[in-house]
């Protein structure tokens, strides 16, 4: 049995997939759901990255094993991304590795450098894989509150203060996946200053970096000097280039983060498929208008859903960068929690979303909504809200089938 097995153990139950399974009763019930839950980008891979794949594919040579760090001319290509974008230069042979998308290289680059019982400090609310891929390697998580109000630096500081033993890394997570924030030079240089202090690595994730809505691009905490001294970024080129299936990302930085990173990965891959790999490289070398038109993309969905969803009595604070909203559950519904207030969303508004507990437990007062939904789906999606928010009762009894299909 599951229970039986350690790593398993260690991992509560999946929250989401409660959602998800009422999401599928649904829809064999013959629900029209409209799903803002998962952040699955919906818009076609821009048509020259197809072209280079199909024109790699037909190579013999390329469907032989690969490169478990990433084909050279990949890693130059995101070297030169980091030059051009953040004015950081790289060493693509020492500073940089190919990843099977960002989720994988965090995962393993917290199994190559955990020890059973290290202290790792993780944002909460957070992406799962920022406290979990540090979890099953066996460290034990100190959880920083990142909610409205809260000041970071302060809860760092004491989360150090009070570590038994001493904290061997930091993740930050900025913009952030799911509450949009976002942060400045100034944070990750005091950040790098607290770090470097004490001897804590820094692991970044930084894979919204492209997808932002006012004048200020998102920076890269490598700009800050002395932060390859401690710290690695992971990129990704699933929402940049609206290539989530693909499963290509990278990490950059510090030699020594790398090198553990490119030897535990040479032992469990042989990298991407190379003509993916030689695509991504004409993603990121290649013409980016694209690029601008994906974040105009989002921006438009974005700024549909705030009115649109204001106007059905729902406020929700407007994202300035990522492709999702961090949605405060409607006062009426605070004391449910997000997740049952998800599955209220679900089975009397077809609409669904992600449970904020599901982040962590300082996110239970929201839920996250994803702009994968075209504008006139978002505004179907705010009438059912707004009739569900003026609704005086509930109507369990016409989900009946969704939830015994659900149950099964």
């Amino acid at each position: 049995m599951d229970s039986d097995f350690h790593s398993i153990r260690r991992l509560p139950p999946y929250v989401f997939a409660e959602v998800n399974k009422l999401k599928a009763a649904a829809r064999a019930n013959g629900r029209d759901v409209i799903d803002l839950g998962m952040g699955n980008p919906d818009s076609p891979t821009p048509k020259h990255i197809v072209d280079k794949l199909i024109e790699a594919v037909q190579n013999p040579r390329a469907h032989r094993y690969s490169m478990s760090k990433g084909v050279p001319g990949l890693r130059k290509a995101i070297a030169g991304y980091y030059e051009r974008r953040f004015n950081v230069p790289l060493d693509p042979e020492t500073e940089v590795v190919a990843t099977l998308g960002s989720k994988e290289g965090l995962a393993n680059l917290a199994n190559a450098i955990t020890s059973p019982g290290d202290t790792i400090m993780v944002p909460n609310p957070s992406y799962p894989i920022h406290a979990f891929g540090f979890m099953m390697a066996g460290a034990s998580i100190r959880h920083l509150p990142t909610t409205e109000g809260t000041d970071f630096m302060h809860m760092l500081e004491r989360a150090a203060k009070h570590s038994v033993p001493a904290p061997t890394a930091l993740i930050v997570n900025y913009p952030s996946n799911p509450t949009a924030e976002v942060r400045g030079l100034d944070f990750y240089a005091d950040v790098v200053d607290f770090c470097r202090k004490r001897n804590i690595w820094i692991l970044s994730d930084l894979a919204y970096s492209e997808i932002y809505f006012d004048d200020n691009p998102p920076p890269s905490i490598l700009q800050v000097p002395g932060a390859m001294d401690i710290a690695v970024e992971f990129g990704s080129l699933s929402k940049t280039y609206s290539m989530p299936g693909w499963r290509m990302g990278f990490a950059v930085g510090n030699k020594k983060l790398i090198n553990a990173l490119t030897r535990i990965k040479s032992y469990l891959d042989y990298g991407a498929f190379t003509p993916i790999q030689v695509a991504a490289t004409a993603a990121l070398n290649g013409p980016q208008d694209c690029v601008d038109e994906i974040r105009a993309m989002y921006k438009q969905r974005r700024d549909v859903m705030i009115q649109s969803f204001a106007q059905a009595g729902w406020d929700i604070p407007s994202p300035p960068a990522t492709m999702f909203a961090w949605a405060p559950i409607p006062d009426r519904f605070k004391h449910l929690g997000s997740l049952e207030f998800s599955k209220r969303l679900l089975l009397e508004a077809d609409v669904a979303v992600a449970p904020g507990v599901g982040f962590g437990e300082y996110g239970d007062g929201h839920v996250r909504l994803a702009l994968v939904e075209n504008p006139q789906r978002v505004r179907q999606a705010a009438r059912s809200i707004k009739a569900f928010l003026s609704r005086d009762d509930v109507a369990d009894a016409a989900y009946k089938p969704v939830l015994q299909a659900a149950a099964q």
